[in-house]
């Protein structure tokens, strides 16, 4: 059997390694808790941890938190991490500090597989699925790099990749993030899971009772419109999505989430607004209008800002919660739709 990295199994998984291995569960719980509580990575350091039983899981077991490759630090303070993994391929996470908070977003897949024509990462197709130790390796880089005393403060799963289609990694990560007592101790409030639309994964979510907050990548009002920009809604239309949406459950001020880029003479007229307006009457919705963030040979322009402004007014008006997201990391290729790596070489930044 090859040695498994740490990083990335559950608690109780912790607790049936001790186990297998003579030791009491609550050996397992020590390794989490240096793991996820204390951020110790090196086994020798576990120091209440028996020698005997140090040894006998150094045969079989390793800690393991990728180094970024690369570092990228944006004019606006927010930095793009590059990591390479085993095989070659890369992936990039995205630090975003913003006054008290410091928002990391994450990727779940090498690449992408749905297409979405606004979107650079999805002119890299889906090479695959990133594991919960992958996943997970990015937080507790990224933590690492702010130093002792200090963390990412909010989780976005808005990385490269469809998280929702790389379900059982995701659902692990998100576990171990969200136990308050031997994993990361995060908020369900403080992480968001953003997903193209599928519906089927939508409701699966909803039935975990992990009580994250659910981002949909929208960005158009009528199925004509999205499925020009997002191949997926042909198998799952806005009614069939919004459907979803509204049986998704939300805890008290709880809203659901929606990213709308904005795609001058696309869908960014006062009629797209008023539709967007009628779509998500009844939702407990918040909206994000993103401005498109520019990539070479991309077929699209980002509206003048006046038009923006317009389209926010008649939601406003429309009594949703509505703002105007300027990505953080446009200048070095961190931005929303902006992540795209080779396995040659890091490309944007």
């Amino acid at each position: 059997m090859s040695p498994v990295n740490l990083v990335g199994q559950l608690p109780s998984e912790l607790e049936d390694l001790a186990v297998e291995l003579g030791a009491s569960r609550y050996r397992g719980r020590q390794l989490a808790t240096w793991i996820y509580r204390k951020s110790v990575f090196d086994l020798e350091a576990m120091t209440d941890l028996p020698k005997d039983f140090r040894a006998r899981l150094g045969e079989v077991a390793f800690v393991e938190v990728p180094v970024p490759e690369r570092l990228t630090p944006s004019q606006d303070g927010s930095q793009k991490l590059v990591f390479a993994l085993d095989g070659g391929a890369r992936i990039s996470s995205v630090l975003m500090p913003d006054d008290d908070r410091i928002t990391l977003c994450v990727s779940t897949q090498v690449g992408c597989g749905f297409a979405c024509a606004f979107c650079l990462t999805g002119v890299m197709g889906l090479e695959r699925n990133l594991t919960a130790s992958e996943i997970l390796g990015q937080v507790l880089a990224a933590n690492r790099l702010l130093g002792e005393g200090r963390r990412a403060t909010h989780i976005v799963f808005m990385g490269m990749g469809e998280p929702l289609a790389n379900y059982a990694a995701l659902v692990k990560a998100l576990r171990i993030l969200t136990d308050a007592k031997l994993g990361l101790g995060y908020s369900p409030r403080r992480i968001t899971v953003s997903t193209v639309g599928l519906v089927p994964g939508i409701e699966k979510l909803g039935r975990e009772d992990l009580k994250v907050n659910l981002a949909i990548s929208l960005h158009a009002a009528t199925d004509e419109v999205r499925e020009r920009l997002m191949p997926v809604n042909r198998s799952f239309d806005l009614a069939a999505l919004m459907g979803a949406v509204k049986r998704y459950p939300l805890a008290s001020r709880q809203r659901v989430f929606f990213e709308y880029v904005m795609l001058e003479d696309v869908n960014d007229t006062m009629d797209d607004a008023h539709r967007l307006a009628r779509l998500l009457r009844g939702v407990r919705a918040k909206v994000n209008l993103i401005p498109f963030n520019d990539w070479e040979g991309a077929p699209f322009r980002r509206p003048p800002l006046a038009r923006i402004l317009a389209f926010q007014s008649v939601l406003l008006d429309a009594g949703i919660t509505t703002t105007v997201r300027w990505s953080k990391g446009e200048d070095v290729g961190a931005a929303c739709g902006q992540l795209w790596e080779s396995r040659e070489a890091t490309v944007g930044g």
